[in-house]
């Protein structure tokens, strides 16, 4: 178990942490939308764990240079086809001979608030994030039951808390998540499988959407402000490891009393 995995600004914090999460070495996690922001911070942080990490992204290119880059293995997936998560699936299976964790976390967050919406953008939205986290847990409880049991990570966002108008089909699809999840957790739980599913809620973090919502909502490119880091912390926006850690958390056995809870990441801005 390597030690300083994951981010802190105290060392000490970094040996106890991964000390914790010694139980995480050798489990197979599922990463879906792995190959930027979130599900990429999530793959390399559960990498560095030791766990043997299955990325996944439509992105075949780019999700192959990082999974090379972690020692992790890669799948080109488009979340929204039922009959690829099956395919995807029986890989892991044949590859691992288990499951242990998902992170369902691909997605799509075009701009547009209700009177401009297409047709075609909700139903693209929701799809690869309602139809998505159906298809991946679904097929996750399947082979997670038989080797005794898992933990299910649905990521949905602030959005599905407040509400948020230019991203209309987004908010809808995340809320939906957020109550899917729910059902899923009951489920399991009544079912006696031993697998928890929980939602985490990330608000604003430095992630390629947060970063185009800048620059189209407020004409803001954060990349090259004179110091990113420093307009980053003075506009309040997270870190993606901010939420990779939450994941980890929800995935380790230091969260098995916690079910069908919604965890919300966002320093506060949902309470204020």
């Amino acid at each position: 178990m390597k030690k300083g995995t994951l981010v802190s600004e105290n060392g000490m914090l970094k040996e106890q942490t991964s000390d914790l999460f010694a139980d995480m070495n050798g489990k197979v996690i599922l990463v879906t939308g792995a190959a930027s922001g979130l599900g990429y911070a999530d793959a390399r942080m559960l990498s560095g764990l030791g766990c043997r990490v299955v990325m996944t992204d439509i992105d075949q290119e780019r999700g192959q240079a990082l999974a090379a880059e972690l020692g992790a293995f890669f799948l080109a997936q488009d979340v929204a086809d039922e009959q690829r998560w099956a395919e995807v699936m029986t890989e892991i299976d044949q590859r691992y001979g288990r499951l242990d964790g998902l992170v369902n976390n691909a997605g799509i967050a075009p701009i547009a608030h209700i009177e401009n919406t297409t047709t075609a953008t909700w139903r693209a939205t929701l799809a690869t994030h309602l139809d998505a986290t159906f298809f991946g847990s679904q097929a996750a409880i399947k082979m997670m039951k038989t080797n005794g049991g898992g933990s299910i990570v649905n990521m949905s966002s602030t959005a599905a808390l407040v509400g948020i108008p230019d991203y209309l089909a987004y908010s809808a699809a995340k809320g939906g998540i957020r109550s899917m999840t729910k059902a899923i957790a009951i489920h399991c739980r009544r079912s006696r499988y031993g697998i928890r599913c929980n939602s985490v809620h990330p608000g604003s973090i430095n992630t390629p959407m947060v970063q185009t919502a800048l620059r189209e909502l407020m004409d803001f490119d954060l990349n090259h402000a004179d110091d990113p880091e420093r307009a980053r912390l003075k506009m309040g926006i997270g870190e993606p490891d901010d939420v990779a850690h939450m994941v980890t958390f929800l995935l380790s056995s230091m969260s098995k009393h916690i079910n069908g809870a919604e965890m919300v990441v966002d320093n506060g801005d949902t309470v204020t």
